[in-house]
C-alpha cells in the first residue's frame, strides 16, 4: 500500500473548444456532471457571482489517458452523492440529476430543484434530448440492467421518482414516499436482477429496500440502519454484496463504510469500516473485486478547523464475499466527490471540485500511482460509468 503526494495540474485548455472524437470499439463511457453554481470558500459552499452554466463531460475511460469526448450543458449539483448520473448498460443513454439551481429571487443562494437531464450518447456530438422533472432535491439516479426503468432519489421532498424507459424516452411512472420530506433518500440501486432496490436516507439514518415488479415499485416496508446518515451506495455486480458511505456527523470524528449481505434474508448489514472523515463517493470495479472511496478528509473544512487537512485521500479495498480489505490509499486534492474504475480495473479517477478536474491513478491491485489529469468546464460533482 502506497501513500503519494496530489500535486495540481495546470488548467491548460478550455474543454469547450475540444472537439467530438469519435470512440473506437474499446472505449468505456464516463460521465462526469459539473457544478459551476457552488465553489468552496474558507469551508463554506457558496454560490459565486454569474456563475457558468453546469456542464456534463462525456469521457473515454477505456484509453490511458482519458480522453474527452464531448460536453453538453445541463443542470447539475454537488449537493447530493455523487452517484447524481446513471448510463444504460449499452452506453447509449446517460441521466444526470440537478438537485440545487440559483434562488432566482436571491442569485446568492441555492435552493432545491428537480432537474432530470436525457443525455444522447450516441449523437455525435452527444445531446441533450429531453429535461424532466423528478422530485425537489433530485439526486442519487440509476437505470436497470434491463434498460426500462429508472429511479431517482429526491432528497428535499422524501421520495424517488419512477421513470419507464424506452430507448432514450423517459416516461414519468409515479413517486414512492418514503418517510417524510426529511427522511433524506439520497441514491437509489438496482440489483443486477432488477428485481429490487436499495435506498439510502441520509435523513433518517435508514436503507430501504424496494420491490419491483415490471414498472411496479413499491416499498417493501424492511429497511436496515446502519451509521450516521447514509449516502453512496454500490451494488456488486453479482448482487451478494453492497457497500455504502456514511456522512457521520460533520464534526472532524472518523467515518465510516458498510458491507450489506444480500445473500442473507433479510439483507442485514454485517461489516462496518473506518475509513477517515467524510467518506463522500463509493465506486465499485465492474467485477466486484474492488471498492474506491473518495474521503474529504477535512479538506472542504475552515483552514483553522481542528480537523482540516490540504489535502483528501483516495482509497481502495478489495472484496472478498463480505469482506474488505484495504490496499491502497493516496492522497488527492480537495472536497473530492466521485470515483470509478476502467473495465480491466486499472485504472482509477477521482473528481475534485476545487482543482476542476479528473485525478487519474494507475492501479496494479496494491498500488496507486499518479497517471496525470482531465481538466473539467467545472467542478466535478457526479461521476459514473455503465454496469457491466
Amino acid at each position: 500500500m502506497t501513500s503519494l503526494r496530489w500535486r495540481p495540474a495546470k488548467l491548460g485548455f478550455a474543454l469547450a473548444l475540444v472537439p467530438f472524437l469519435t470512440v473506437g470499439a474499446t472505449a468505456q463511457i464516463l460521465v462526469s456532471a459539473n457544478d459551476n453554481k457552488a465553489v468552496l470558500v474558507n469551508g463554506a459552499n457558496v454560490v459565486p457571482a454569474n456563475p457558468a452554466a453546469d456542464t456534463v463531460s462525456i469521457i473515454d475511460l477505456g484509453v490511458s489517458p482519458p480522453k474527452l469526448i464531448g460536453e453538453v450543458k445541463a443542470p447539475a449539483s454537488v449537493v447530493g452523492p455523487p452517484q447524481s448520473v446513471a448510463i444504460s448498460r449499452d452506453e447509449s443513454v446517460a441521466l444526470v440529476t440537478g438537485a440545487f439551481k440559483v434562488d432566482p429571487a436571491d442569485p446568492k443562494k441555492a435552493i432545491p430543484d428537480n432537474k432530470l437531464s436525457v443525455i444522447d450518447l450516441k449523437a455525435k456530438p452527444p445531446a441533450v434530448i429531453a429535461t424532466l422533472e423528478a422530485g425537489l432535491g433530485a439526486a442519487g439516479v440509476s437505470i436497470n440492467n434491463a434498460g426500462n426503468l429508472a429511479l431517482v432519489a429526491n432528497r428535499s421532498e422524501g421520495t424517488v421518482s419512477v421513470f419507464t424507459v424506452a430507448g432514450n424516452k423517459l416516461t414519468p411512472a409515479g413517486k414512492i414516499q418514503l418517510g417524510d420530506s426529511k427522511s433524506g433518500p439520497s441514491h437509489v440501486a438496482f440489483t443486477p436482477d432488477g428485481k429490487s432496490a436499495l435506498v439510502t436516507r441520509d435523513g433518517d439514518n435508514r436503507v430501504s429496500i424496494l420491490t419491483i415488479d415490471g414498472s411496479k415499485v413499491e416499498d417493501s416496508k424492511a429497511f436496515m440502519v446502519g451509521g450516521v446518515r447514509p449516502y453512496s451506495l454500490e451494488i456488486g455486480p453479482k448482487g451478494d454484496v453492497a457497500v455504502f458511505s456514511n456522512q457521520g456527523g460533520g464534526q472532524g470524528d472518523i467515518d465510516v463504510i458498510n458491507v450489506i449481505d444480500l445473500k442473507a434474508k433479510p439483507p442485514r448489514i454485517v461489516d462496518t469500516i473506518s475509513v477517515g472523515q467524510t467518506p463522500e463517493g463509493i465506486g465499485m470495479s465492474s467485477d466486484g473485486k474492488y471498492v474506491a472511496v473518495s474521503v474529504m478528509n477535512g479538506s472542504n473544512r475552515p483552514k483553522d478547523h481542528p480537523a482540516f487537512n490540504d489535502f483528501g485521500l483516495l482509497q481502495v479495498y478489495s472484496v472478498s464475499g463480505t469482506t474488505l480489505r484495504k490496499v491502497a490509499q493516496t492522497k488527492v486534492g480537495h472536497w473530492c466527490q466521485g470515483a470509478a474504475f476502467s473495465k480491466n480495473n486499472k485504472t482509477v479517477v477521482i473528481q475534485c471540485m476545487v482543482e476542476k478536474n479528473l485525478q487519474v491513478f494507475d492501479f496494479d491491485g496494491r498500488n496507486l500511482k499518479p497517471a496525470g489529469t482531465v481538466p473539467l468546464s467545472g467542478g466535478g460533482a457526479g461521476l459514473r460509468t455503465a454496469a457491466r
